[in-house]
């Protein structure tokens, strides 16, 4: 009791001293340096080896969460040089087990839905902005079949109707824009992408209906709901918070705007006059033969404007950052158009584009792969465990309390797949040997024999062995591609006939990634300088 009390007396008198607000901040700070201690022994002395090694991290909760919010390819690359290509790390409070290379896109990609599901993951962040009963918010069988509408709506002739109307949007955009007056000038790259790649969607893909609204409110509801998508609301997309009060308002005035355009074509006849996915859709039932609700037809719609806008703003803006870097590439892409379309004749106009030239323009085609190599819009796809997983060749088995992330984006990065990786090369992607320039493609990026799987939305491939999957793999596997290339092509073969690219005073490098938001873009502002072609000058 001695010693106790030669302690106790002088620190009981010190504390009788100090102010009541110290006294709790000093007990504070004790409480989370003792929590942090015990969470560093934690991991160092009980680590169980049936379950991936956990990413050290030292606060709890918070765990890695910064680490991978700030870079995550650079993140992945790291702890698959420390723990292999399977780890689990701390988001937010909950085990994200991270799987990497083909095996672990296949693992998690194609994992059966008893075992896997996305549903759990993404349905608070899209429901509040998509709306109810539609992608995420009804059972899986549902979602295959709605898939498949949208899928089956996207037919050769809708494609081929969309390139004209894409062109059109293009030049009107071009004619209208204030940075594109004089001869040259200066592009802010990002937000003008963002708005061409909605014009051009909303023109073909939404209808003119939509298109002609985007010009006055309707791209204020568009920018509100985006909102939704906020990092936050993967924690709180319930909370009352002011950008999710005008999220919640913006998709009852949008889906009202669909409601009333199905309204005005129901009104007018029923009598289709176009290719968009609103008549599409009016005119699909589920396998019981219900007509779909034109509520839910609403929020289809809404979900394809939100879900595919992101990716193709992006990559598009991807291209003409890489093309300011590469000029002699924008030549050959003129060249190609000049040598294909005009027999090489480059003293008459070129012909107007159309869905069929885009398959002949193979250079187009191989920038716009190329850039999606390095630049994938979604870097993390997420499943929640429903089912212990064992993972095949290891000793692990993923419990139900944890979250599975992949990231194939990081087989693309990756030297073992691609020849000098982060180098931007169009031309990796030739079939002549002769002629292929600093590095190679994998012979299963190209072979078209993989195993076809139908998950209620038509055969589609397997996929998950190639190293290339920028849209996905597996039952969530992205239906969006083919008008995805379609657009992005079309956007591109018109936007090299009309300029030249180079970066503003000649400097080199491209800007770095932002992956503050849930589909990752270049950093703002993002410049690049452009000079009108002779055959567009004033």
């Amino acid at each position: 009791m001695g010693i106790l009390e030669t302690i106790a007396g002088p620190l009981a008198e010190r504390l009788a001293n100090t102010s009541t607000g110290l006294v709790v901040c000093a007990g504070i700070a004790s409480l989370i340096v003792l929590t942090i201690v015990l969470n560093a022994l934690k991991q160092l002395l009980s680590r169980n080896p049936n379950e991936p090694p956990i990413v050290f991290h030292w606060v709890p909760f918070i765990g890695s969460t910064i680490t991978y919010g700030i870079d995550p390819y650079k993140f992945f690359f790291s702890c698959r040089e420390k723990y292999g290509d399977v780890f689990t790390f701390i988001l937010l409070g909950r085990k994200t087990t991270v799987c990497l290379g083909t095996k672990g896109n296949e693992f998690i990609l194609n994992g059966k839905h008893k075992d896997v599901n996305a549903e759990e993951i993404y349905s608070p962040l899209t429901t509040p902005v998509f709306g109810s009963d539609v992608v995420y918010d009804c059972p899986n069988s549902k979602l295959m079949e709605q898939k498949k509408f949208v899928k089956f709506g996207l037919t050769s002739e809708a494609l081929r109707s969309y390139v004209p109307l894409i062109v059109g949007e293009v030049r009107k955009y071009v004619k209208e824009n204030a940075q594109f007056r004089g001869d040259r000038g200066t592009l802010n790259v990002t937000p003008s992408m963002g708005e061409l790649t909605l014009f051009t969607a909303s023109r073909s893909l939404q209808g003119k209906e939509v298109r002609e609204k985007l010009n006055s409110t309707f791209a204020d509801l568009y920018h509100d709901l985006d909102m939704g998508f906020s990092p936050i609301n993967f924690m709180l997309p319930w909370a009352p918070l002011p950008h999710n009060r005008r999220r919640d308002a913006a998709r009852e005035k949008m889906a009202k705007t669909y409601l009333d355009i199905i309204e005005q074509r129901k009104t007018a006849g029923g009598e289709k006059d176009s290719e968009d996915m609103i008549w599409n859709l009016m005119n699909c039932k589920y396998k019981g033969g219900k007509q779909i609700p034109d509520v839910e037809v609403a929020h289809m719609m809404i979900a394809l404007l939100m879900a595919g806008q992101h990716s193709s703003a992006s990559t598009m803006s991807w291209i003409l950052l890489r093309l300011a870097t590469r000029p002699d590439i924008t030549e050959e892409l003129l060249q190609e158009q000049i040598d294909v379309l005009n027999d090489g004749d480059s003293n008459k106009p070129l012909p107007e584009l159309t869905h069929d030239d885009l398959a002949t323009l193979a250079l187009h085609s191989k920038v716009v792969r190329e850039t999606l190599r390095i630049h994938s819009p979604i870097h993390s796809i997420m499943r929640k465990v429903t089912s212990p997983m064992p993972v095949e060749g290891t000793p692990y088995v993923v419990p139900i309390s944890h979250i599975l992330l992949a990231a194939p984006g990081v087989t693309s990065r990756t030297a073992e797949h691609f020849a000098d990786p982060l180098h931007w090369e169009p031309h990796r992607w030739d079939e002549d040997e002769e002629n292929k320039e600093q590095g190679s493609v994998p012979a299963a990026v190209k072979e078209d024999d993989e195993e076809k799987v139908d998950y209620g939305y038509g055969l589609v491939s397997k996929g998950t062995s190639s190293p290339y999957l920028p849209f996905g793999a597996g039952r969530h596997r992205c239906i969006g591609e083919q008008f995805a290339y379609v657009q992005l092509q079309t956007i591109l073969a018109t936007m090299v006939r009309l300029f030249k690219f180079r970066n503003v005073d000649g400097k080199k490098g491209i800007v770095e990634t932002d992956y503050s938001s849930l589909f990752s873009q270049p950093m703002r502002p993002a410049i690049i300088e452009w000079e009108k072609r002779k055959t567009e000058k004033a």
